[in-house]
């Protein structure tokens, strides 16, 4: 859930900060006013691409932040991502995400108040907050998208059929690539059996090369090793005047005065332990001296051993591990086209056993998009037959089990037919003419989508499902026994029958009412308020039908100020609510008569 947009010095906003809360937030303002100002700046934080023109004039950069709170399976996969990508989490359990614009066009993003990338905001972005705007609709309802919805109504597990798809793809393109260019491969075979005597007969060791180079630094500088090990040993144990003498002799002195004081037997034994550790370091260097031996022959052949290593680092490197690396794929490609024919077999074995497996779980998941096509049609055209239309909705499902087809989100091309109105035939949804049916279809879905979810926890923790189960003239009974889990259809009632509590959602709605009034203005006022009952529902209207079902009210005021534009955001309530509806009523100039009708409004939707 979104707690807190802050705004500095983005396009027409100096600063500004608002607090959202929990049900239906709605943001109204006069045309002009700025109210998808903070849509865009909440879809940077989503991930958007950026752009210096955002940053407001005279200031250097853009500053963007938000607060969210995240609880359930959010949490956890908002986890995961902080985990995969190095980020900690904060302490309450909050997430804080902060993006700065410069003017350059360069820009950071921050997350939980480390650096962060902007692929990690789109990572984030799914469980964090959905934007749908009008145009949103025409423009991202590709093949991928109508199939996203889809699953996303089913709650489709896809992994099983991406898991299989890649073990299929993999086999596959091993099997193409032993039976494509056999010519150059052969061509080559001279070439991969020198390369690979070469790095067999060198005999490489992992990590010889840096092994090779002590040993060289020590023999070309025997002479100075080997003096001073002696003159160290010499200092320590051997000479008269060595540490281990003294030390020696400093025992005496302290074992006559521990016959008279014997706090000083504590002194006498660190001076035993100190003259054994001086006496070890002196045998060590004494021995490493001993094992030094001035070898130009040696020498030269470390050298050789050197120049060969680095040869072949040249040629398969930069490093050993490369050089070893190297040979073993060489020796894998002979392997290859001298056992071709066994190993092709094997690969085919494999690929028909990979394509059986991908098939089984396509088929499976296919039956599953085909049961809930048919529940979210008949949710669908209820919602929309709400919304001041006479539709009939349906979801077609091509299936093809061709290899051709196959893909890692399985064997099914989704479109969603829609026929607006009486004895028009069905055309795809995305080709509809009209904005504001496109609006109110799109509303109905996206409002369908989240009652089948919704349907899908009350099941999973016990409660009933009515409302997923039964058909479209079955939904206005259903309502009065299913609307406790918001199961199968967003009522247009004003019941104020509390909800099982539901873990929030933040969906945002940027101007999805353009092209619409009346009644079916006041239908998607009711749709979204019976949304927000289950989640956190931010909507930028201009009508004053569905402003009037706010939980919460926010108002985007643009004002001059010293020859600036400053554009502000702030909560009205009682009063100054009643204003805001009797503006967007009446426009400038308020009457009483529209005051009036505005607390009407209110009182009636509240």
């Amino acid at each position: 859930m979104l707690v807190e947009l802050r705004l500095e010095n983005y396009a027409v906003i100096d600063n500004a900060a608002v607090e959202f809360a929990s049900g239906l937030n709605l943001l109204t303002g006069e045309t002009g006013a700025g109210k998808s100002i903070l849509i865009d700046a909440l879809a940077l934080l989503l991930g958007d691409k950026a752009s210096s023109e955002v940053i407001r004039n005279g200031a250097d950069r853009a500053v963007v932040s938000a607060v969210f709170e995240c609880e359930g399976d959010a949490q956890e996969a908002i986890e995961k991502v902080l985990e995969k990508n190095g980020l900690d989490e904060s302490e309450d359990g909050s997430l804080i995400v902060r993006r700065e614009i410069a003017a350059g066009g360069k820009g950071r993003a921050f997350v939980n108040n480390q650096p962060a990338t902007v692929a990690v905001l789109r990572q984030l972005a799914p469980h964090l907050a959905t934007i749908h705007a009008q145009n949103e609709s025409i423009l991202s309802f590709d093949a991928p998208s109508r199939l996203a919805l889809l699953d996303g109504f089913a709650e489709s597990q896809i992994e099983p059929v991406t898991s299989a798809y890649e073990t299929w793809k993999g086999i596959s393109t091993r099997i193409e690539d032993l039976e494509r260019g056999e010519q150059d491969r052969l061509r080559l075979v001279d070439l991969w059996m020198f390369q690979r005597k070469e790095i067999e007969d060198a005999k490489v060791q992992s990590g010889e090369d840096a092994q090779l180079e002590t040993e060289k630094r020590v023999l070309a500088n025997a002479e100075k090793i080997y003096n001073a090990a002696m003159h160290a040993f010499d200092l320590l144990y051997e000479g008269d005047a060595s540490t281990s003498s003294s030390l020696r002799s400093a025992q005496k002195q302290i074992e006559e005065l521990a016959r008279y004081e014997p706090k000083f037997q504590e002194a006498l034994a660190a001076l035993e332990t100190a003259r054994i550790s001086v006496e070890d370091v002196g045998a060590t260097v004494r021995d490493y001296a001993g094992g030094i031996h001035a070898s130009p022959e040696h020498l030269a052949e470390v050298e050789d051993r050197l120049a060969a290593l680095d040869r072949l680092k040249r040629k398969y490197g930069p490093t050993l591990e490369d050089v070893i690396a190297f040979g073993a794929d060489v020796a894998l490609k002979l392997s290859e086209i001298e056992n071709k024919d066994e190993i092709l077999r094997a690969l085919r074995s494999d690929l028909a056993k990979a394509s059986e497996e991908y098939l089984r779980a396509s088929r499976s998941l296919s039956k599953k998009r085909q049961d809930a096509a048919r529940k979210l049609e008949k949710l669908v055209e209820s919602q929309i037959n709400d919304l001041a239309m006479k539709s009939t909705f349906r979801i077609e499902i091509t299936t093809s089990d061709a290899e051709g087809n196959w893909s890692a989100t399985g064997i099914d091309q989704v479109l969603y037919m829609i026929s607006t109105n009486p004895g028009e035939p069905m055309r795809q949804l995305e080709h509809i003419a009209s904005g504001g049916e496109l609006s109110r279809v799109m509303l109905a879905l996206k409002v369908s989508v989240e009652a089948g979810r919704q349907s899908m926890t009350s099941q999973s923790t016990g409660r009933q499902s009515a409302a997923g189960q039964i058909a479209a003239g079955q939904i206005a009974a259903a309502e009065q026994r299913g609307r406790a889990a918001l199961q199968g259809r967003v009522s247009g009632s004003n019941s104020s029958r509390a909800l099982a509590p539901v873990k929030q959602r933040t969906m945002v709605f940027d101007e999805i009412d353009t092209g619409i009034g009346g009644r079916a203005a006041e239908s998607v006022g009711k749709k979204l308020k019976s949304l927000a009952r289950s989640n956190q529902v931010l909507c930028v209207t201009h009508l004053p039908q569905i402003a009037t079902f706010a939980d919460h009210h926010y108002v985007i005021e643009k004002k001059e100020r010293n020859g600036r534009t400053r554009t502000g955001i702030r909560p009205v309530v009682a009063e100054e609510r009643t204003e805001e509806v009797a503006r967007m009523l009446s426009g400038a100039k308020l009457t009483d008569t529209s005051r009036k009708h505005a607390e009407q409004m209110i009182k009636a939707n509240a």
